[in-house]
């Protein structure tokens, strides 16, 4: 029995109109930390997609006339060594960090669901093939396994989104596999088995929604985590190239004025610090709703 594949927003509707996905959002919006995850968050997002609308000088603009002013009327968060305007800087830094973020999550989310619903629902030694490489990839520290992509393809923006996906697909590729093991012997498998559904059939429509919700919330904790990865690798050198604007490069060209122009440094780091924050309260928040009895 041939059997089509529907398409994958189709997949997310049917879900989401089943039940499970409406109901996690009715106990998420109950959640506290939700409401001020959501306020951090969407305030970081609006900061970087209004850029270029927000800043007052555009972010490579040198002032030498400014160098390491404090915060004032005309620079709101100072400026740098080279009388940059931090404000701007920070606010064109955060489509670079979040972006990227926002990206390495995207992918990893993917392809490590794909891995997860593979290793999960394969028996014999296709299973353990993929086990492996889940395996392989756990190995290593995210940060050390990140530093190998990027050394393998050289420094850049391409190679960090890379480089954070990478790093991340373990995880989700973990969590997947477990809830497709559970669910992969379910009365609703079987008798799509029995009905002659196809592998494909199987994972696309009876697996891969049982996993959406989960997936969601590991994603939400995983963008804090991101933006710390590429903030990290950007302090090294190892992503957005001077004089483009990215908080991670913004912490290291002010670490040499902490004493004398510590706003250099603290103004990225705060921004880090608030987004980060902000995505955790969204994460803790969604696994309260995805808990029975919490929330």
């Amino acid at each position: 029995m041939n059997v089509g594949f529907p398409s994958s927003t189709r997949v997310i509707h049917q879900s989401f109109q089943s039940g499970p996905l409406r109901h996690l959002l009715r106990r998420l919006i109950r959640q506290p930390g939700a409401w001020l995850g959501a306020l951090l968050v969407g305030s970081a997002l609006l900061g970087a997609l209004a850029a270029p609308w927000l800043a007052t000088f555009p972010p490579a603009q040198i002032d030498l006339g400014a160098q390491l002013q404090p915060p004032s009327l005309a620079h709101l968060a100072g400026a740098d060594f080279y009388g940059r305007d931090l404000a701007s800087r920070l606010l064109f830094g955060g489509r670079v960090t979040l972006g990227i973020a926002g990206a390495a999550v995207g992918l990893a989310m993917t392809a490590g669901t794909l891995i997860g619903l593979l290793a999960g629902f394969s028996r014999g030694w296709a299973g353990q093939a993929w086990v492996a490489l889940i395996d392989l990839l756990l190995a290593f520290p995210t940060l050390l396994l990140a530093l190998l992509v990027i050394a393998s393809m050289g420094a850049g923006l391409r190679s960090l989104v890379l480089a954070v996906a990478v790093a991340g697909i373990p995880n989700y590729a973990r969590l997947v596999r477990g809830v497709t093991l559970a669910n992969r012997s379910a009365p609703y498998v079987e008798a799509a088995r029995a009905v002659g559904a196809s592998s494909g059939r199987i994972l696309w429509r009876h697996l891969l929604p049982g996993v959406i919700a989960p997936v969601l919330a590991l994603a939400t904790l995983d963008v804090g985590w991101a933006i710390l990865h590429v903030s990290a690798l950007g302090f090294l050198g190892l992503g957005a190239a001077p004089p483009q604007a990215e908080w991670g490069l913004m912490l290291f060209e002010g670490r040499e004025y902490l004493g004398s122009a510590p706003w250099a440094s603290a103004i990225p780091g705060l921004a880090i610090s608030l987004t980060v924050l902000g995505v955790t309260l969204l994460g803790d928040a969604l696994s309260a709703a995805l808990t029975p009895g919490r929330g």
